[in-house]
């Protein structure tokens, strides 16, 4: 039977047992325990693993969590693993969200995060996968709609016990997801509290964690249902009959009452909730009473264990840890993993399953049937009695058994390691090869362990071809690089050097002491040395210089990637993880222990000899060192300034002793001690203005340093004993940093002020503007620079003088006699004399004096430059009649002579002696822009600091208070002329010289002339042609190569000067650049270029480079560098002439405003646009048009325009419909006029101030339709008026106004008004009337006001006012209908914002309980904001809508409108909102499917099937390929329709309903021959009598009215035979 109902399935659902009614028997019998008593002790205690299935619902406990997965203890000591993606709906998508977007979300949280080990959970098997060596793979989930998918809303009542998952976070709770369909959880903050604080997760729940959920109250008949997890709440909650718990919805870990029914040796039989019954297993029973039980005894508490899928076995817990819901189990102490026991004594055996044992600690253990023997055949029973004891070896804990897992194996027992966490580092292992990859090879180290050697360590070289020395399967010998247990990721190396190794594995930074020696791999080779890398990860650097004893130019040649190589540590910092190594494995004492000898702690002042000199230092000893210590002073730190440690260096000699010389740190390339002479930082040391350590250094210190390298970015100063700080670009100068190599340079002494400090990346920021570390005395400041620069000069010259004592002689000051030599080209001069042998004497062109030079003459010794052995000199007058006469601290005014790079000489102007001006005023002061440069010849002011004059010949000075208000020497003319008449290639032309030369090059605007092989000239093209004809190019009169005949008219320096091409008109600043000489250019204003438009428009066409063009000078520029030029003349703007200009400003309703040349602009008011009315006046003008315009008049620099074709074209006799009205007399009475209405006041419409005209706007005065809306209210009335005004002459006009108010000037200022008079409309003033004349007015008034009253009165008459509808829609305010009938008459009249405002009115009128009616008002105004709105006015309607009306159907009426107004795309998006939102509901599938149709995509309809199929439950299945179907029928593809029912007919073919509308369409679109196969198909199947009936009498109703006798009795003839079969039947 059992077999039966498999094959052939009854329909129908399971019927639940009624709440209060006794379970039949037969209920309890399809229970596992009564299917056969006989198997009771064998089918009932099936160890779990033999009955686990995909769907069982189990509880397990968390034993490992990582980035990926949960790893889950299940009981009987099985496990199984929860993947990322089957933790909850909610964190799927956000899962999917991240891996879309690309970056990290902040709402969602990893695994660790959330879930901690030890923590219960209820999973159901998702799948169980076996590997080829037959262990299973257990795929979990813990999705709450996956375990609860049993309960239902209606099952859900108060006291419940369920998995629940965080849907959001809200603001009064969470909403939990509980997998039932149709239910909302709410958990309030208050509930959520206690837990959150025991579990330390953080102080909010987060989206994706699982929650153990007790049901507090249920709302709504289970739509709502209010949660706790409260601890205490959860703890207490045991499950009862009242919360209606069946079979087909049992949860794992619910805590019941039981009765015990049987006991037998693997367990016992308990019966649960009335007419459960659940087995508890041998490692599930408690401990305390396990031999204690009884039938009929009453057990407490029991916890429902795992529910079978389909026999629906329950098995339960008695074990004390999970009697209380939010338990938790106990834990193995880590040190018990892997221990090998001695002594365990055998508790229990069971044949079918293991051995319970008891170990030392009296904890119980036990071993699987296969563990406790080497093989099967080798298992002896008798050896396992109980109180025998074995040998055993834990191996796992079992969490949910809280049970040891111990195994009796001797290889298991005897094995180095089980499990990750017995690996060490530097551990050298055995394993077999399982993989080759491309990133490396798997190696199994042991079961359960596996490590991956990288590609790089495969070998000692680098292996091409793996596969070709490794086979899988191989044993290889391999040594940990790396363990991380908690990853269970094992790195291994096979490289022998590093598996042989005899030396110190290191593995940690702490490890690394200096002088280890170990063996390291290299990771990388670069220019500056190697990179080499050890165990877990620690890695340091082998700079340069330590790479061997012979230096290596080319690390990355000489090592290569992967090379084993013996290294010693020099230095190691473990908290920054820095390592500095030596491939030098020397045991010799190295210069660093022989500095260890030197007083370097005491920072004593040292003298040192100089060893050697080098390019960038010396290399010296220290003297009174018995070691002789071997330093190095770099050559930047001979002296605080760049330049004087340069001439030092050059001066010094091997042999010679430097005084006064400090330590400043130890260089960590080459370990030589690195020593300064800067006498700056000396003083700052001695003066304990230093920092030792980083931990010394404060915000706002000054300290004094040097540059130690020049970044783009900032400059790195260090300090003494190895500080080093940055100085940001933002914060290295008082003015603005373009580069920053213009500022500073490397070696400069440098005084900086400490910004930040960053402790945990040892960073300090620093601050090197002058204002901020400056003393604030500048003048004290640069005096002591200075100070200090002539004292290290004289030291130079003391050493200079050994071996050039003439050099020494030259001092600022001294008169020598010298013969002159030369003139260079740049009018400098070279001299000679007795006194300066061997030295280069120049002066400067300015030096030389005005006089000309003869062959001797005296001169003035400015300065020396021993570095070159330049002597600069001055013959100037001044300076050679010095008059000695000074006293100090006095302010003078000064002439600047010379200037060096860190000081200038100046001249007093009183006597011309002699001064030294310092350009700095601080260290950090080094950068100058152009114009704050000192130049010579320029005066400055200074303060004498001395009487007498130094060393040096000169008396020290600084600048004075007026240093920044300089003012530059006036050049005589002699020395202009001089200049200009120094070219820079020597020639003997002059001017008005006659040449010959070849032409080289012709451009646009010159001609290069090629005079001798130097000497090049140029010929502007204003220089070619006397008489040059307009609109000609001059140039071109010449070719490359002909020969000319020139006069020298100027010359330039080529260097300096450069012709180029000229473009003559720019486009972007809209002027014509023309050159009336080489030196003269000029410019045209756009405007001022031509009185025709079209050249206007396009300049570019009628001017070219080069062309000849003549022009009238209009003024110059503001510059005053160009000339204003016109080629139209002076354009005078005087009232009625005509001119050209450019449309700059277009305002609505009132105008133009144009610019006119000369920079003048005039106004247009929109009367004068045209000679014609028209409803867009404004409409064809636009920003930057050119236009011809009349100047109307032009008073007080106001100018009135006219664009009148009338005013521009008076010759042109063109009809003029619109004639100007210039005054009052141009208006006749009667006559009809246009105009464009200014304003609307209560008395009537305005049209333009000085006279009063009235007018008339009625048809009968006017003899057109009326203009005035009835929008505006007012009465209809025919009445004929008079018009009389004797004072003024009268008018009237038929002016077409807008319904939008316009403003504008009229022609002469008068104003024409329409009185608005009611009523009646007065529009002209009565004369007076008799007394019967208003007797007769009265009775025509009553007569017509019974007329309107009739008319009202009338149900049948149309409403033709707002006032009608008004009337109307107070009486039915619920109709729908008056109302958008009222919305299409404001509609008529363009009257939108009326519209609306009616459409918001029937909103708030009809009742909320007509709901039809109000969707049709808003479907209404859909249509009005799609028709006359905008997309943002339409959304604001269409989301108000979705809020009051029920959604779906407003998003159909929407996607209706768009289809109608034929936009398709805002269609089809909504749409596809629709199927995301709505895509439980088949009506939406089917409606966008016609749409799809109507379009003609039958291709996305037959994909959107599918879609829908899958999305609707299978239930909707038939019905939705139905309608498809018939869909395709209409509008689509017939023969896929055809396949869509056949293949739903061939899997339905008793579906009598899809027959009847298969038959239908296909009588309507089929072929007879179709029709009738589908008749005889229908009647040959297998139905119930009057089903059959029903089609034998359709097919014969076909066959009558399409068909012929013959066939109408063919079908007769079937239903015959069909009866008789039947009857048959029957009677057998």
């Amino acid at each position: 039977m059992a077999s039966m109902e498999e094959n052939f399935p009854r329909g129908g659902i399971q019927k639940k047992p009624a709440e209060g009614k006794t379970p039949k028997p037969k209920l309890e019998r399809d229970n596992l325990f009564d299917v056969c008593c006989l198997y009771i002790h064998s089918l009932l205690f099936f160890p779990l693993s033999q009955v686990l299935s995909e769907g069982m619902l189990l509880l397990g406990c968390i034993k490992e969590v990582s980035d990926y997965e949960l790893a889950i203890s299940l009981p009987n000591g099985l496990s199984g693993f929860v993947p990322v993606t089957q933790i909850s709906d909610a964190y799927s998508k956000l899962l999917t969200k991240q891996v879309a977007q690309g970056e990290l979300l902040e709402e969602l949280n990893s695994l660790p995060d959330m879930y901690s080990p030890g923590t219960l959970v209820r999973c159901i098997v998702t799948s169980i996968e076996k590997s080829a060596d037959g262990r299973r793979s257990v795929k979990l989930s813990i999705d709450p709609k996956k375990v609860n998918k049993g309960l239902s809303s209606t099952a859900l009542a108060a006291g419940m016990l369920l998995s629940g998952s965080v849907l959001s976070v809200e603001d009064h709770g969470y909403l939990i997801d509980i997998g039932v369909t149709g239910t909302h959880a709410f958990l309030p903050h208050q509930k959520a509290k206690n837990y959150i604080k025991a579990v330390k997760k953080g102080p909010d729940l987060k989206i994706g964690q699982n929650l153990n959920c007790l049901i507090v109250e249920v709302k709504n008949e289970g739509r709502v249902v209010c949660l706790s997890i409260d601890r205490s709440e959860v703890a207490a909650s045991v499950a009862s009959e009242r919360q209606n718990w069946a079979l087909s919805n049992l949860l794992p870990g619910l805590v019941v009452k039981a009765r015990v029914q049987k006991v037998a040796p693997l367990g016992m039989k308990l019966t649960f909730l009335s007419y459960f019954t659940g087995i508890v297993d041998f490692m599930h029973m408690d401990p305390e009473k396990s031999m204690s039980y009884s039938p009929d005894q009453v057990v407490r508490r029991a916890c429902v264990l795992s529910v079978h899928p389909t026999s629906r076995a329950v098995r339960l817990t008695l074990r004390p840890p999970f009697l209380h819901p939010g338990g938790a189990p106990r834990q193995l102490p880590g040190q018990r993993m892997g221990a090998v026991l001695e002594e365990a004594t055998v508790k229990a055996f069971y044949k079918q399953f293991g051995a319970v044992f008891e170990l030392d600690d009296g904890t119980l253990a036990f071993a699987r049937l296969k563990h406790l023997s080497k093989t099967r055949k080798s298992f002896k029973p008798g050896a396992f009695k109980e109180g025998c004891k074995h040998k055993c070896r834990i191996i796992d804990y079992s969490l949910m058994d809280e049970m040891c897992i111990v195994s009796l194996k001797h290889q298991i027992i005897e094995a180095r390691f089980l499990q990750y966490q017995d690996i060490h580092t530097g551990d050298v292992v055995q394993g077999k090869v399982l993989s080759l990859k491309p990133i490396g090879m798997q190696v199994k180290v042991a079961d359960g362990i596996r490590g991956l050697v990288p590609s790089l360590h495969l070998s000692d070289v680098i292996l091409k071809q793996p596969e070709k020395k490794y086979n899988i399967g191989d044993e290889v010998k391999c040594r940990v690089l790396e363990c991380n247990p908690g990853g269970k990721k094992l790195i291994l190396t096979l490289k022998k050097s590093l598996v042989q190794s005899k030396l110190p594995v290191l593995s940690s930074y702490e490890d690394a002491k200096p002088g280890l020696i170990t063996h390291g791999f290299v990771v990388c080779a670069r220019e500056f040395g190697c990179i080499v890398k050890f165990y877990n990860d620690v890695k340091g650097l082998v700079p340069k210089n330590e790479l061997g004893s012979d230096p290596i130019s080319c690390p990355d040649k000489v090592f290569y990637e992967g090379q084993v190589l013996k290294v010693m540590v020099l230095k190691c910092e473990p908290q920054q993880e820095r390592l500095l190594l030596s491939f030098r494995l020397s045991s010799k004492p190295g210069p660093e222990d022989k500095w260890k000898c030197t007083p370097k702690e005491k920072q004593e002042i040292v003298d040192v000899k100089i060893l050697k000199k080098k390019d960038n230092g010396l290399e010296v000893s220290i003297l009174e060192d018995e070691d002789n210590v071997v330093a190095w002073i770099p050559m930047l730190h001979l002296s605080d300034f760049v330049a004087t440690s340069k001439l030092l260096w050059h001066c010094l000699q091997e042999g010679d002793v430097l005084p006064r010389v400090m330590y400043l740190s130890i260089s960590q390339e080459s370990r030589v001690s690195i020593l300064s002479r800067k006498s700056a930082v000396i003083s700052a040391v001695q003066e304990e203005q230093v920092v030792r350590s980083f931990s010394e250094i404060q915000p706002d210190i000054l300290l004094t340093g040097y540059v130690r390298n020049v970044m783009p970015f900032g400059v790195f100063v260090e300090f003494p004993f190895g500080v080093t700080g940055l100085a940001p670009k933002v914060s290295m100068s008082d003015k603005f940093v373009t580069d920053t190599k213009d500022h500073f340079v490397v070696g400069q002494t440098v005084i900086a002020k400490v910004m930040s400090t960053d402790e945990e990346k040892q960073r300090v920021l620093l601050n090197l503007k002058v204002s901020e570390c400056s003393s604030g005395d500048s003048a004290a400041e640069s005096f002591a620079l200075l100070n200090q620069y002539f004292k290290e000069l004289k030291e130079i010259r003391d050493l200079l003088r050994r071996g050039d004592p003439s050099i020494c002689e030259l001092v600022p000051g001294k008169g020598v006699h010298l013969v002159v030599q030369d003139v260079r080209e740049d009018g400098s001069a070279l001299f000679s004399g007795s006194s300066v042998t061997g030295l280069t004497v120049t002066a400067t062109r300015y030096h030389l004096g005005g006089e000309g030079l003869s062959f001797k003459r005296k001169a003035i010794v400015l300065h020396v430059d021993a570095l070159t052995s330049e002597v600069y000199v001055s013959l100037r007058e001044e300076l050679l009649k010095q008059r000695p006469k000074r006293v100090k601290n006095s302010q003078h005014s000064a002439v600047v002579q010379h200037i060096t790079e860190h000081f200038a000489i100046v001249s007093l102007l009183e006597t011309g002696q002699l001064a030294a001006v310092p350009i700095a005023c601080h260290f950090n002061d080094t950068f100058r822009f152009d114009s704050e440069k000192l130049g010579v010849g320029q005066t400055i002011s200074i303060t004498l600091k001395a009487v007498k004059e130094n060393d040096h010949g000169v008396l020290p000075a600084v600048q004075g208070p007026a240093k920044k208000n300089v003012f530059v020497r006036v050049r005589n003319e002699s020395e202009t002329a001089l200049e200009e008449m120094l070219p820079a290639v020597k020639h003997s032309l002059s001017l008005g010289d006659v040449v010959t030369g070849t032409v080289k090059s012709v451009k646009p605007t010159h001609v290069t002339v090629a005079i001798d092989d130097k000497l090049t000239g140029s010929i502007h093209a204003s220089r070619i042609l006397d008489e040059v004809p307009l609109g000609s190019f001059p140039t071109s009169t010449l070719k490359a190569g002909q020969k000319v005949t020139a006069r020298v008219i100027g010359g330039r320096d080529v260097n300096t000067h450069r012709w180029g091409d000229l473009y003559m008109y720019n486009v972007l600043k809209n002027w014509l650049e023309v050159e009336v000489g080489p030196d003269i250019r000029g410019r045209v204003p756009h405007l001022l270029l031509s009185l025709n438009t079209k050249v206007l428009k396009h300049p570019e066409k009628s001017f070219k480079n080069g062309q000849a063009i003549s022009a009238t000078v209009t003024g110059t520029d503001a510059t005053e560098t160009n000339l204003c030029l016109s080629l139209t003349g002076i354009q005078s703007l005087e009232q009625d002439t005509i001119s050209v200009g450019m449309i700059t400003k277009v305002t609505l309703h009132i105008g133009l405003t144009i610019a006119l040349p000369g920079g003048k602009t005039g106004k247009v008011s929109i009367f004068h646009l045209s000679d014609t009315y028209t409803e867009d006046p404004l409409g064809k003008f636009k920003v930057g048009k050119i236009v011809r315009c009349y100047i109307l008049s032009n008073e007080n620099g106001k100018i009135q325009l006219s664009l009148r074709q009338s005013r521009l074209n008076p010759k042109v006799n063109s009809k003029v419909e619109d004639i100007e009205i210039v005054s009052i007399k141009d208006v006749k009475k009667g006559q009809l006029v246009r105009g464009y209405v200014k304003s609307v006041t209560p008395s009537g419409v305005f049209f333009g101030r000085e006279k009063h005209i009235e007018l008339s706007l009625l048809p009968e005065d006017t003899g057109m339709p009326s203009v005035l809306p009835e929008s505006l209210g007012l009465p209809q009335y025919g009445a004929e008026e008079e018009k009389k005004e004797p004072d003024d002459e009268e008018k009237r006009e038929e002016p077409k106004l807008k319904t939008k108010r316009r403003r504008g000037n009229s022609e002469s200022g008068q104003v024409w008004c329409l009185p608005f008079l009611s009523p009646p409309i007065l529009l002209f003033q009565l004369k007076k009337q008799t007394k019967k004349e208003k007797e007769l007015e009265k009775q025509k008034k009553e007569k017509e006001l019974c007329r309107v009253e009739a008319a009202l009165m009338d149900p049948s008459r149309q409403p033709q006012s707002a006032d009608d509808f008004d009337r109307l829609v107070l009486g039915s305010p619920n109709s729908s209908i008056l109302w958008l009938q009222y919305m299409a008459f404001h509609l008529q009249a363009t009257e939108v914002e009326k519209a609306r405002a009616v459409a918001e009115r029937a909103l708030k009128t009809i009742s909320f309980r007509e709901e039809q009616e109000k969707l049709n008002v808003w479907v209404a105004l859909l249509n009005l904001e799609n028709m006359y709105g905008t997309e943002e006015t339409l959304m604001k309607v269409f989301e108000r809508a979705v809020q009051y009306n029920e959604p779906l159907k407003v998003f159909q009426h929407l996607c209706d409108i768009y289809a109608t107004s034929e936009k398709y795309k805002q269609a089809e998006e909504l749409y596809h909102t629709m199927l995301k939102r709505f895509r439980q509901d088949k009506s939406v599938w089917l409606k966008y499917a016609s749409f799809l149709l109507k379009q003609g995509q039958t291709e996305a309809t037959h994909r959107l099937l599918e879609r829908a199929l899958k999305a609707l439950s299978t239930k909707e299945h038939l019905d939705v390929i139905s309608r498809f179907a018939q869909l395709e029928f209409h509008s689509g593809d017939t023969e896929h329709a055809k396949a869509l029912f056949e293949s739903t007919l061939s899997s339905y073919p008793k579906r009598t309903d899809i027959w009847s509308i298969y038959m239908d369409i296909m009588i309507k679109h089929g072929s007879q021959k179709e029709v009738r196969d589908i008749f005889e198909r229908v009647i040959h199947l297998s139905l119930a009598p009057k089903k059959m009936k029903f089609f034998f009498k359709r097919y014969l109703d076909y066959e009558k009215k399409f068909g012929t006798a013959e066939s109408v009795l063919g079908v007769k003839r079937a239903a015959l035979e069909y009866v008789e079969t039947k009857s048959s039947l029957a009677d057998t």
